[in-house]
């Protein structure tokens, strides 16, 4: 099972940019389909961004098209989100996840998950 461990978080201004890092423990990374999800207080936890391991097709949430930007890089077994332009509603405790089966955007279609990076935008 691939072990997974989010950095890059941090406060940061309206229209600034932060760029996420995943790293990831198993020599299955290279051909997993990966997603990262975001949670803010009170809320569930929501699909931002995703990454096929074949093609390195992504798929965004609509809110973050133009924005997020989700690669990786199989050499140093590592899933990245970089964020442009960001907003307060962008607020969240952002999570790295690996897809197990069934709908992409669903969170219970992943099995293993890291333990989290906090992201805060300031207006």
């Amino acid at each position: 099972q691939v072990q997974l461990v989010e950095s890059g978080g941090g406060l940061v201004q309206a229209g600034g940019s932060l760029r996420l890092s995943c790293a990831a423990s198993g020599r299955t990374f290279s051909t997993s389909n990966m997603g990262w999800f975001r949670q803010a207080p009170g809320k569930e936890r929501e699909f931002v961004a995703y990454i096929r391991w074949s093609d390195s097709s992504t798929y965004y949430e609509d809110s973050v098209k133009g924005r997020f930007t989700i690669s990786r890089d199989n050499a140093r077994n590592t899933l990245y989100l970089q964020m442009n332009n960001l907003k307060p509603e962008d607020t969240a405790v952002y999570y790295c996840a690996v897809h197990y089966s069934g709908l992409y955007y669903n969170p219970s279609s992943f099995n293993s998950w890291g333990q989290g990076t906090q992201v805060t935008v300031s207006s």
